[in-house]
This record gives structure tokens, sequence and C-alpha cells, in this order.
């Protein structure tokens, strides 16, 4: 049978995984009782098993049983991450999170289930691999930078050498029809890195202004000066993105506060843009405040870089979905999108690409549905086991070209 029939095979037993993930969703670096059923699911496997040090990651390496010549087997990489995030489930599913405040709201439990899925369909073909895949089960992508933890200790070279190719894959619950596969070569996403600022000004009387400083007014200045920067100062056909998603101040309607903060989000599309950002803000900032006679602290830091594609390894797995599942199944995006992933960190050291899936469920607008991180954000299930060949046949493809010397 085929990878995709095999997987196919396989459905019933991925989605209950999926469904056991989804129910005790875990957030952060640590992920005990993910990691405990990730081992189950690869309990009995041909893999050798790493777990992460200052992470609840798992690395496993199956060693191809197919002959090579060279003592330097080619080597592929699989990525899924793991972790939830802090968001209160409220899509009614019947598999809901029993963890109050905790949601798998991205889909990273189908990113591991089909990844897990995945390791089952590679084992059953050991002896096709002239070479060795590592199975990357990452933690803290929401923002806990888990592939840098993960690179850090050593994974992409956890097979004795440097892996040849990386693959990444994500679900979306919007933007593309179900089951749609998406792909883009060069910049996919954007670089990611956040603002935090704190004025500080002196408190009094609601009813006095002119007696005390008030960093309210001035916190509001700044907001809407940083989106007149953005557009007055960068190109907008290299787009950046600044939101502010935090703004505090004040105990009382009639009280002017000692301090005002706010903490904002922003995405860039080149490495210019970015450096630009981190000298423009503080001096925008810093000017605000010294007009106001105020005193400020701008803390800007760096996070996730681009996510930049191999152009030849998102060929490869153009080819391979287009091979598996019709160019039908095949969309390249015109634009980035700009979200941000750590997987970043591993297309930054090595060759490799990011697939999009669509796991809009079926019957469902994918022009309005609800985006991944909303509470409402569902997961079609029948996209598992097209993720799962999808992932196999990228290893088992590429470890072949590799090893006929392409």
């Amino acid at each position: 049978m085929s990878i995709a029939a095999d997987a196919q095979e396989m459905q019933g037993e991925i989605a209950r995984f999926r469904h056991e993930l989804h129910q005790e969703p875990e957030i952060g670096l640590d992920l005990p009782r993910t990691q405990e059923k990730v081992l189950k699911a690869l309990d009995g496997l041909p893999y050798d098993i790493t777990l992460g040090e200052s992470t609840t990651s798992v690395t496993a390496v199956l060693r191809g049983g197919a002959p090579y010549a060279s003592a330097d087997k080619p080597v592929v990489l699989l990525r899924a991450d793991m972790d939830g995030l802090p968001v209160q489930e409220r899509t009614g599913v019947e598999f809901s999170s029993k963890i109050d405040g905790a949601m798998h709201a991205c889909g990273h439990d189908l990113h591991t289930a089909m990844l897990a899925g995945a390791a089952t369909l590679l084992a059953e073909r050991r002896h096709q691999l002239a070479g060795d895949v590592v199975l990357m089960f990452q933690p803290g992508e929401e923002g806990f930078d888990g592939a840098g933890h993960m690179i850090r200790e050593g994974v992409l070279d956890a097979a004795g050498r440097r892996v040849d190719a990386a693959y990444g894959m994500h679900v979306f619950s919007s933007l593309e029809p179900y089951g749609q596969f998406c792909t883009k070569p060069g910049v996919m996403m954007s670089a990611s890195d956040g603002l935090f600022v704190t004025i500080l000004g002196a408190g009094g009387h609601g009813s006095a202004p002119h007696a005390a400083k008030d960093p309210v007014t001035a916190a509001a200045e700044m907001v809407t000066a940083l989106q007149v920067m953005i557009t007055r100062q960068f190109n907008m056909f290299d787009p950046v993105v600044l939101t502010v998603g935090v703004l505090q101040a004040g105990t009382k309607r009639n009280v002017i506060p000692e301090s005002a903060r706010f903490e904002a989000t922003i995405r860039t599309f080149s490495e210019a843009s970015r450096e630009r950002m981190m000298t423009s803000i503080p001096q925008l900032l810093k000017g605000i405040a010294a007009a106001h006679g105020l005193e400020v602290d701008v803390d800007y830091r760096s996070e996730y870089p681009m996510t930049v594609t191999d152009e030849d390894e998102t060929h490869t797995a153009e080819n391979v979905i287009s091979g598996m599942f019709g160019d039908s199944r095949l969309s390249r995006w015109a634009t980035p999108l700009s979200g941000s992933e750590d997987f970043s960190r591993v297309l930054a050291e090595v060759p490799g690409t990011f697939v999009g899936l669509s796991a809009v469920p079926r019957g469902v607008d994918h022009a309005t549905s609800p985006f991944n991180h909303s509470p409402y954000a569902t997961f079609d299930d029948g996209v598992l086991a097209d993720g799962a060949a999808l992932y196999a046949e990228l290893a088992l493809s590429r470890i072949a070209t590799l090893a006929a010397g392409n």
C-alpha cells in the first residue's frame, strides 16, 4: 500500500491521539503530560530517543536500514511543536480542553499527532531509508523559543551529523479551503519582536494636571505616534505591523498616576526594516517623553527571526504534495503571513521549508472561520492522515534524492 493509503488506515488512531493531546494542553517549555503521551506513542518503534534538559522536548532518531556507500548518510529532520495557549476554549467540541484557561488554539495537537503517525509510517519503511530521520517534538513555540532551546541542545546534530534538510508543517483554522496545502519560497512569515514601554511621571489630583506630570496623555500620544511613524518612515511595499495589546495606567478616574505602561508586538518582513524599527522607536518615544517633561524606559526585545524557506526545498515539498494529492490541493502564497514561528531558527541553520495545511472544518467558510489563537478556533481531524503521510513521504523522498547525489 502507498504511504497515503497506510496513513488513512491509521486515521482513527491518529485522531484519538490528537484528542488526548487536545484535552490536556500544556503551556511553555515544561509539558510533562504531553511528553509522556509522545513517548507512549513512540514506544516499541525503533527510534533512538533523547529527552531535553532545559525543556520537555523529545528527539527521536530513526536509523535507515538501506545500504549507503558513505559513512555520511543523508539526514532529514521533521518537526512538530507541542504546546498550547493560555486561552479558554469555547469550541464546544466533545474533546474540549479539560484544563481551565488552556487550549490547543493553534493546532499544535494536530502537528504532534501527525508526526507521531509519521513515526510509525517511517518505521515500517525503515528498510527503504538510505539515511536517518530526526523527529523534533518541540515545546514552547508560543513565545518561549523552544526551537532555540532544542538547537542549543543539539537537535540538528542528533543523528551524528548536521541534518541536510528540515521540514515543518502548520495547520490553519482559516485562510484556505479545507485540505489545501500552502507553500511560499523565501520570506514566508514575519519576524516578531516585543516592545515594553514604561512612562514615568509624577502623580497628582485629576483636577490639577498642571501640578503633576501626567504619563497617561504621553502614553496615548506615543501609541498614536508609533502608527504615524510607520506610515511616514517605512516603505508600504516593505510592510511593518505594530499592534499595542497592553495599555495600563491608573487606579481611579480623578487620580493622575505615577506611571503608565504599554506593550506591543512588532512584525517585519526584512532585516532592514527590523533594524530600523529597533533604532527609530526608542528615538521617537524618548522625544515624546522629553516634550512632556517625563522619563521613559523603552525595552525592545528581539524575538523570532523571519521564517525564510529554501527555494529548492520548497520545490521539493511542492512536488511531493502534487504527486501525493494532486495539483489542486496545492497553493503558493503570493505574500507572506504576518504571523511568526520559531521554526525560523531551524531554517536559519539548515535548508528546509514550512508547509501550511488548512484544517478548516468541512462545510465552513474559510474566509470567515475563527483564526488560530481564537477560543473558537476549530480544526478538522480529517487532515490528520494526509499530514502524517506528507511528513513521512518528505523524509523518504528527500533521503532518496540525497542518497542518489541530488
